[in-house]
């Protein structure tokens, strides 16, 4: 059973040393991130890393991002770091922003599932910074879930799918993106966003000059890059349908006398609710909605809700990009436009 550590300050951090201890040391620790908790596990440890697959249940071939604390840091698990890379490194992070290189052999290959690539990024969050440096390694993390469900946002989603297959599960509160990391791939020219997130397009474009959107997954047969591009991903156990347009309400009110007698759950993007249903608010901005997505589509797992409907009112730009990425996965992309 995982031992629950609260960090609520920097003056917490010294309670971090048990389970930086352990965590270099091969055990696997769950950890805040500004994004969403991570699972982790020592990146040069190739069983430790392999303790990451079997705990989620995620496949083989799915890729792991690299967490390091400090950017000179990338230079032991990189051959050469591009221009650009400094750019991100330097005006970027910490923050919620993953580049992919060419891998150094210094990184065991069951992290980027045999790719000569690797994904690094440094997190914003100061809990999860410190707990690297504590460890003295690099940390390789996806989402503390189990593999298709929603990526956790608290603590206690953690608890909820591994709290006995971690030691640790470091609790540094709500997770203020509430998305996974941007990753872009600078091995190719121009370079090119594999999975949005809480750093957009606009502001890679902005930086580095040309920058190729997101432009979906990998087929089947391709090896991924990164995480998020292959496997359905974020979805709750009840069927789920999002609607987008601009007649949203008169849809989701259509969609419900279709589910009488259902337990019906409805994710608004402000303070409107629905009758005789669950309203769950995310929140009037893409900002809001993003952090609240994962928390509300879990709520609605725990009041074991046979049906899902999202109103989607924003358009596709900036983060709203990596909104709808994540919340089109939950739904398996069953989207409706209400015209």
């Amino acid at each position: 059973m995982a031992k629950i550590v609260k960090i609520e300050s920097c003056s917490d951090y010294e309670n971090l040393n048990d389970a930086a201890k352990a965590l270099a040391n091969g055990e696997l620790v769950a950890f805040p991130t500004e994004t969403v908790y991570g699972l982790g596990a020592n990146a040069l440890d190739t069983q430790a890393v392999k303790n990451i697959f079997i705990a989620k249940g995620r496949p083989q071939d799915n890729p792991l991002i690299v967490h390091i604390a400090d950017k000179e840091k990338i230079y032991e698990l990189v051959c050469d770091v591009p221009k650009e890379a400094r750019k991100i490194l330097d005006n970027l992070t910490p923050g919620p922003v993953t580049v992919v290189l060419n891998k150094s052999d210094l990184v065991p290959d069951v992290v980027t599932a045999g790719g000569k690539t690797v994904a690094i990024r440094i997190p914003e969050s100061e809990i999860a910074r410190e707990l690297i440096r504590r460890a003295g390694v690099p940390v390789a993390a996806p989402s503390a879930n189990t593999s298709g469900k929603p990526s956790p946002t608290k603590a206690c989603h953690v608890a909820e799918d591994l709290e006995d297959k971690v030691s640790y599960i470091i609790d540094g509160g709500s997770c203020r993106v509430g998305l996974e990391s941007t990753v872009v791939d600078l091995t190719v020219t121009p370079p090119q966003i594999l999975r949005p997130g809480g750093v957009t397009h606009e502001e890679l474009s902005a930086l580095l000059g040309e920058v190729v959107g997101y432009a979906g997954g990998t087929s089947e047969k391709e090896a991924p890059k990164s995480p998020g591009m292959k496997y359905r991903h974020y979805a709750p156990k009840a069927k789920m349908t999002v609607f987008e347009g601009e007649n949203i309400e008169k849809c989701i009110l259509e969609e419900i006398k279709k589910h009488q007698g259902k337990r019906v759950c409805v994710l608004c993007a402000g303070v409107r609710e629905y009758t005789d249903v669950i309203s769950i608010n995310c929140g009037d901005t893409p900002e809001d909605y993003s952090k609240h997505l994962f928390d509300a589509l879990r709520f609605a797992d725990s009041e074991e809700c046979d049906v899902v409907l999202a109103e989607f009112p924003f358009k596709r730009q900036g983060i709203t990009v990596a909104l709808f990425n994540r919340i089109n996965k939950s739904c398996g992309g069953n989207v409706i436009e209400c015209r």
